[in-house]
């Protein structure tokens, strides 16, 4: 039986979709202060019910009780957790959900907020498709793909999170008017999200400059050279402008 079978049995849980997994869930050997935050600070800092082993009817989230009704937004593939840790201090009456499956990632962002005392963030340390099934209807503010992997070959491009898989459920979690931020170093990542973004329901809030070609994208001066002003520059961005590789910052509102 299919999630989408509408012949199941009434109150019958939908079926667990397959789905492919691609990228590191472990690095190096963690330390034991990292393996103290995740021991300790992990299972309190989740959103709520997200895995199928926890939630197999896909149960909507309660996020009235969970974040007592303040704003939320959320961050996909947050990295090392240096942007979340920023936005969430500079913010402090927003609440943010951060999702990373890379396990390396999610202890170096517990070991942030212990030690900057940063208390409104919720983790989730894993797929971002497998949050977004429970998250509610029009209930993110604000939403954040920064510096994603950028499968550079022509036949792992379906991998990157600027396909349908991912952008028609962020589209259904996002609020009507919300904002979607898309940072990115890669060209052709560019002109991807240029062209499949607003296929799923989002304005584009830049003019993407004329001279950009989309047959052999390469990086061109535009709206999208200047950062947020609530920008903060990661590690990642800082290695590669070391590297001569162009930041492109991309906004967009849901329709």
């Amino acid at each position: 039986m299919s999630e989408h079978d509408d012949t199941a049995p009434s109150g019958t849980p939908p079926e667990q979709p397959w789905r492919n997994f691609y990228g590191r869930r472990h690095g190096k050997t963690l330390n034991k202060a990292q393996k103290d935050y995740l021991r300790e600070d992990l299972d309190r800092l989740s959103p709520g019910p997200v895995g199928w082993d926890v939630n197999p009817e896909r149960a909507p989230l309660d996020m009235a009780a969970r974040f007592l009704g303040k704003p939320v937004w959320l961050e996909v593939g947050f990295g090392g957790g240096e942007h979340l840790a920023h936005m969430a201090k500079t913010y402090p009456g927003v609440e943010i959900i951060g999702c990373e499956p890379f396990i390396n990632g999610v202890a170096m962002l517990l070991g942030k907020l212990r030690r900057e005392g940063i208390t409104n963030v919720a983790v989730h340390p894993g797929d971002a498709r497998d949050l977004m099934d429970v998250l509610p209807e029009g209930s993110i503010e604000k939403a954040f793909l920064l510096y994603p992997d950028p499968w550079p070959k022509s036949k792992h491009h379906r991998r990157r999170f600027v396909t349908d898989e991912h952008l028609e459920p962020l589209h259904r979690a996002l609020k009507p008017g919300a904002e979607f931020r898309v940072a990115t170093d890669i060209p052709d990542y560019v002109r991807q999200t240029v062209e499949e973004v607003p296929k799923a329901g989002f304005e584009p809030l830049f003019e993407v400059p004329a001279a950009f070609d989309f047959d052999d994208p390469q990086p061109v001066s535009g709206d999208w050279d200047t950062p947020w002003e609530d920008w903060l520059s990661t590690r990642y961005e800082q290695k590669a402008l070391r590297e001569g590789r162009k930041p492109h910052y991309l906004t967009y509102r849901r329709i």
